[in-house]
């Protein structure tokens, strides 16, 4: 539980280091070299897992030989050619192809959300739209998975459009911002993001998976920084703290605590810890980018934070709450 809860406070206070970022780098370069560290600082540790693998093999007693005989068979044996179900379900288990994917989504959505925090130059804000994500899942895994959801969710959605129309929409819909429809689109994209590994990821390791995805992200934005020229040194130089805390910190700690929390954390239970974020991201802001907000606003944030709680609660009432 201490783990997630130190995930959710460096997510949260990464919108900090993403909003200083800004000042003097694009989003796509920040993110080049964000997970570019990313990725770097997972390599220990999957040193250390490929030794413990090595060590493990190496206790295992060798299988017995097979006669020559035995192998002739084999070699002899007609076997029928794979159907084309076998052959997609193999190529969607293949760890490359599946970190490829989630990597590409991750891309997108982590741009996206560069971008609306680059034009809304609020931590706290961003952080509080980013979190609708744990009301999409739900809502997305209905409409594609056909996953059944409870009447919790359907409140969940309801308190969290009202309070994106208290922190939002401050006069009429006209003022509605760009950065404010990325966060909602980067929303989208990271609750996809979490169904794409539910539904594929469960036979991949989780940190080659991580890995792979955050080597994807790197190629992608980089590849994207030097097409529009927006590579700048200078720039990194002067916001190289912002990258390190959201490079090593971010992406690379906080993702090794989240995978070790859950190991003893149930999902529901989890994914509520780690829903705090938008809490620490308000709570960052305030102290280090001196944010404040409008009592609508706080209480727009309030909302969205109740929804959020309550898309993740149980689909069954406590017993002390049910009819007898």
């Amino acid at each position: 539980m201490l783990a997630l809860l130190l995930t959710a406070l460096i997510w949260g206070f990464a919108f900090v280091a993403q909003v200083q970022g800004m000042d003097s780098m694009s989003p796509l370069f920040f993110n080049a070299c964000r997970f570019t560290l990313g990725a770097l600082s997972l390599v220990p540790i999957l040193i250390w897992q490929r030794g413990k693998q090595a060590r493990q093999s190496s206790r295992d007693d060798f299988p017995p030989n097979t006669s020559a005989t035995e192998s002739a068979d084999v070699l002899n044996t007609p076997h029928s050619a794979p159907s084309t179900v076998s052959l997609w379900q193999s190529l969607l288990a293949n760890p490359i192809v599946v970190a490829v994917s989630c990597g590409i989504i991750l891309f997108t959505a982590s741009t996206l959300q560069q971008y609306g925090i680059l034009y809304g130059k609020s931590a706290g804000r961003a952080g509080f739209l980013t979190a609708l994500y744990i009301v999409m899942v739900p809502l997305l895994a209905f409409v594609f998975l056909r996953r059944r959801i409870g009447m919790l969710v359907g409140v969940a959605v309801v308190l969290a459009v009202i309070g994106f129309y208290l922190l939002c929409i401050t006069d009429g819909f006209g003022s509605i911002g760009l950065a404010d429809i990325l966060l909602v689109f980067t929303a989208m994209l990271f609750a996809a993001h979490i169904l794409v590994i539910d539904t594929l990821g469960s036979k991949v390791d989780a940190i080659v998976l991580s890995f792979g995805q955050f080597c994807t992200t790197a190629v992608l934005s980089w590849a994207g920084s030097l097409m529009e020229g927006s590579v700048d040194w200078a720039g990194a130089s002067h916001s190289w703290m912002p990258i390190v805390y959201a490079g090593i910190g971010s992406v690379g700690i906080a993702y090794t605590l989240q995978v070790v929390g859950q190991q003893w954390v149930p999902p529901t239970r989890a994914s509520l810890l780690m829903s705090l974020e938008s809490f620490f991201s308000a709570v960052g802001g305030a102290i280090f980018l001196g944010e404040v907000m409008t009592p609508r606003g706080y209480l727009g944030c309030a909302l969205i934070f109740l929804g959020t709680l309550l898309a993740q609660a149980p689909a069954k009432l406590p017993k002390f709450l049910r009819k007898s």
